[in-house]
């Protein structure tokens, strides 16, 4: 399999659209104000911008650990929020006005980024062309068919070649280096000690547009009740239906994982559709599985390529886990461009 939109974005959007026809008509009609966006720095005349469109741990591993290594270098953050308490050494901060280009990042020639599909992300995008700055984007997560694609003529810090290959799906305009994932080599370095008799956790994903909610509620719900198994909602799972959801599923007697240890810690087996949490687990050596009913097509590809095994067999072996720390290898990478070095 390949990206369905490997150089389309419109496309992506208007599928990612159509997958929540609710919150898309609710927007049409309050219209919504864009985000206000805020800039952070470390100093003058930085070299490197650094786009944060998310806080979400696998977000915050990829962008913002990096920065630990990158020594004295002259950087700025564009984000959705001031999130300058949480960057490394002294920083500066302040709300933008607008979309214009800031005139102190007139001297960026690399620019840092998820993609360009998210809203600080398109507007980071706009400025690297505008500057003529190199765009860099680092993978964070799983790839699905359903990926947005990437920018044109971006460098990728992919987690594996094949995932850099997947990514482009046959484009020539994209380079790529290896860098592995910061949230998997982070939990290979935590050796937990699995408690293998508890009942497992199952991993929600009803917030993904990748899978019909129903799909994603039917898998879930068969898991726990055939298991007895506790349920783990997303951060994510906030919204109107996903409440309704936990509150019928509740009423049915499913249990949910009300803890508050964060999944890092977790030490009960894993299962989830295809979530990143299930090769994390895999890399801390917590037992790990994939499960879902009638999974279509592409999440079993997304089991193969990422060799997670589905519940019942053995579980999922652990991932390919570099010796370098890969937030050091993502720093060395971005330090070789905003040198004017390699690709």
């Amino acid at each position: 399999m390949a990206l369905t939109f490997p150089s389309d974005l419109d496309a992506w959007r208007r599928w990612q659209n159509s997958r929540n026809r609710l919150r898309r008509a609710r927007d049409l009609v309050r219209r919504p104000a864009p985000p206000t966006l805020w800039l952070a720095s470390n100093g003058p005349e930085p070299a490197l911008l650094v786009v944060v469109d998310s806080t979400t741990p696998s977000s915050v591993a990829a962008f913002t650990e990096p920065l630990r290594h990158l020594a004295d270098a002259p950087v700025a953050v564009l984000a959705l929020a001031d999130v300058s308490a949480h960057l490394p050494g002294e920083w500066t901060a302040r709300a933008l006005d607008g979309l214009e280009l800031p005139h102190e990042l007139g001297a960026v020639r690399t620019v840092f980024a998820a993609g360009h599909f998210l809203p600080a992300g398109v507007t980071a995008h706009a400025w690297a062309r505008t500057l003529g700055a190199r765009f860099v984007v680092a993978q964070h997560g799983l790839l699905t068919t359903w990926a947005p694609p990437l920018p044109a003529e971006a460098h990728l810090l992919a987690f594996s070649d094949a995932d850099a290959r997947y990514w482009a799906s046959g484009r020539t305009d994209l380079t790529h280096e290896v860098v592995g994932s910061q949230l998997f080599w982070r939990a290979r370095q935590r050796e937990l000690t699995p408690d293998s008799a508890a009942r497992p956790i199952f991993l929600g994903q009803l917030h993904g547009a990748e899978l019909p909610r129903q799909a994603s509620a039917r898998s879930a719900r068969h898991f726990c009740e055939s298991t007895g198994a506790t349920y783990r909602p997303h951060p994510s799972e906030t919204d109107r239906l996903s409440r309704l959801q936990h509150a019928q599923w509740r009423r049915q007697g499913i249990e949910f994982d009300t803890s508050g240890i964060a999944l890092s810690e977790n030490r009960r087996p894993v299962a989830s559709i295809f979530s990143t949490g299930v090769l994390e687990a895999a890399a801390a050596g917590i037992p790990a599985w994939v499960s879902a009913v009638r999974p279509p097509a592409w999440v079993v590809d997304c089991w193969e390529r990422y060799d997670m095994s589905e519940w019942g067999g053995a579980p999922t072996p652990s991932p390919n886990v570099p010796d370098l720390e890969p937030a050091r290898a993502v720093a060395a990478g971005l330090g070789r461009l905003m040198a004017g070095e390699g690709r």
